[in-house]
């Protein structure tokens, strides 16, 4: 089971989009996918079709009122979700709980998904207890960046978290890149990427996911691009971009 937690603590660059999109297309080709949502606002679960109130989730599973496996929601063939719950909020502020407040999603991950090929994690836009968390838990990361320059000054922020974590942990993490609402005619779009291109070689996936209305449209409908507009382009780049992150596949020169 491979762990990824699909983060960035700038808000707007499409983390949501992408684990929605890209879940669904890794889960068409076959294989097992649970996407966990992490944020207190439950994006997510509404991008996917799930609008229910108050209902419990990877809340709940942290807080060991649950097992993991019964709060699982299956969404589409091969998918299955894990909403946020209303008490995620509440354990950005736990104090003296029995299990240190790190490792919480770590421990419920562990309690019953060993059946699954994938778990993506989508991140709120933070760098508080529930992003701490998802990077404890993860041993992949991956990275959702938009084509302006405060995403790049986002990022280096993000990096500096995310060595300070190698190093507390000991481990090294399989970190990628996805540009995400990039706009190919955008002059800044193309100097972003080749500024990315030159300080992460051999980390961005080869597919750009392009900026377009319906990819914006696609959440009100709790539809997927797959399913709102399966022939779009937009559809073509999810696909694609899910054989990038299969396969390995980088850009190793300028887009």
């Amino acid at each position: 089971m491979r762990i990824v937690a699909i983060v960035n603590q700038k808000g707007g660059v499409g983390k949501t989009t992408t684990t929605a999109n890209l879940c669904h297309a890794i889960a068409e080709s076959g294989l097992k996918v649970t996407a966990i949502d992490l944020d207190p606002q439950g994006h997510l679960a509404v991008s996917l079709g799930i609008t229910a109130q108050g209902v419990g989730g990877i809340d709940e599973a942290m807080l060991k009122q649950k097992k993991i496996h019964q709060q699982l929601i299956s969404v589409r063939d091969n998918l299955h979700l894990v909403t946020s719950g209303p008490k995620l909020k509440e354990i950005e502020h736990l104090v003296g709980n029995s299990s240190p407040r790190g490792i919480l999603l770590k421990d419920a991950l562990h309690e019953g998904l060993n059946d699954q090929d994938f778990v993506f994690i989508d991140c709120p836009p933070s760098s508080g207890v529930l992003v701490a968390n998802a990077l404890i838990a993860a041993d992949e990361i991956l990275i959702p960046m938009a084509s302006d320059f405060l995403a790049l000054q986002g990022l280096s922020h993000l990096m500096g978290t995310i060595k300070r974590f190698e190093k507390a942990l000991k481990k090294e993490y399989k970190i990628l890149l996805v540009m995400s609402r990039y706009s190919p005619n955008r002059r800044i779009s193309k100097q972003v990427l080749n500024i990315l291109l030159t300080h992460f070689p051999e980390r961005i996936l080869a597919t750009v996911i392009r900026e377009t209305a319906l990819l914006a449209e696609c959440p009100s409908f709790g539809k997927t691009i797959l399913e709102y507009s399966p022939k779009s382009r937009s559809a073509r780049d999810f696909r694609s971009l899910a054989h990038d992150f299969l396969e390995g596949k980088v850009m190793n020169g300028n887009k």
